[in-house]
């Protein structure tokens, strides 16, 4: 069709008239506005507040955090453990913890719950422990606790803020001791990590060592099992267990692996009178050939021919018996 104009309609096309420009606003806006000013200057920002928070509280003299005001216990360096919340179900366990003082966040029970001693303790010592407590329903506790027993009450417990291995050496020369230290090699499992730790704790152990990986951490199920012992343990993680035991080689501790293959018994050892690392290794494999490398020595405990291998946390206890003998002499 002659002379343009939209198609069909008959009407010639209007003239569109030239785009104007932006005036410069488009190229001054790609231009940025410089570097992102600091967290605590940006006024939205979260750590702003949390940085004059503590600031306050320094000028103030209080501490910045309820750890710091546990004077008992030498001050040491945490690591924030990266696992979830772990929470203790049942009436006995969430007691005992309680009683122990387990650091708990929430205490958590049921709807018209059969109110019995064991469950009246539990309230009152979460509120004078300013710890929440909320009353929910059976299937949430269910849950929470992974569907094991929990007779409609559980304690949360915040994921473990980890000590540093060089930590625990400490520990032992503000008290004046010779260091004795309890390093686990592949123990997966959080029970015997309890048991260890109570073993630990009776026998004068200034703290754990556990590596990052492969290895139990301090959970639910460990807590329940050190019967709330683990509260007065100190436990170090290790990024790399071999590493940190030749650290503590290096600053002067003997390092003893406890191992069923050992050479010499364990009662027959002189070196458990001085400052001593004492490494459990797992029920199976027992310790690890590089762990195994990096000890001084081998020990085992005499059993006869018949028995089979002890279970981690037996063989622990043993062993810290043995030693806790050596040093009273």
């Amino acid at each position: 069709m002659a002379g343009g104009g939209n198609k069909g309609s008959g009407r010639p096309a209007k003239k569109k008239n030239p785009i104007k420009g932006t005036g410069g606003n488009v190229r001054r806006g790609l231009e940025g506005k410089g570097a992102t000013p600091p967290a605590h200057m940006r006024h939205w920002h979260k750590d702003k507040a949390r940085t004059e928070r503590i600031e306050r509280e320094e000028k103030g003299g209080r501490p910045s955090s309820p750890r710091a005001s546990a004077s008992s216990r030498p001050q040491v360096r945490t690591r924030r453990s990266d696992d979830a919340p772990e929470y203790i179900g049942g009436r006995n366990p969430v007691v005992e913890a309680l009683r122990a003082g387990v650091p708990a966040s929430t205490l958590y029970v049921a709807m018209r719950i059969d109110n019995d001693d064991r469950v009246k303790e539990s309230i009152r010592i979460a509120a004078n422990n300013g710890i929440a407590m909320l009353e929910v329903g059976r299937e949430k506790l269910d849950r929470l606790t992974e569907g094991a027993v929990h007779q409609g009450v559980a304690l949360q417990i915040p994921a473990y803020d980890y000590a540093h291995p060089e930590d625990l050496v400490r520990i032992a020369q503000d008290a004046g001791e010779a260091p004795l230290i309890v390093a686990l090699d592949s123990v997966t499992d959080s029970r015997n990590l309890g048991a260890i730790a109570r073993s630990a704790t009776a026998f004068g152990a200034h703290g754990m060592v556990i590596p990052s990986r492969r290895s139990a951490g301090v959970t639910g199920g460990a807590w329940k099992t050190s019967a709330g012992t683990l509260a007065n343990m100190t436990v170090a993680r290790a990024a790399n267990l071999t590493a940190a035991l030749r650290e503590y080689r290096e600053a002067g501790l003997f390092v003893i692996g406890l191992d069923g293959e050992g050479t010499v018994d364990i009662g027959d050892s002189d070196l458990l009178d001085g400052p001593l690392v004492v490494v459990v290794g797992s029920e199976g494999k027992g310790l690890s050939r590089l762990i195994r490398e990096s000890c001084d020595l081998i020990v085992r405990i005499p059993m006869h021919a018949a028995a089979e291998s002890l279970n981690a946390g037996v063989a622990a206890g043993i062993a810290l018996y043995e030693v806790a003998r050596h040093r009273r002499r």
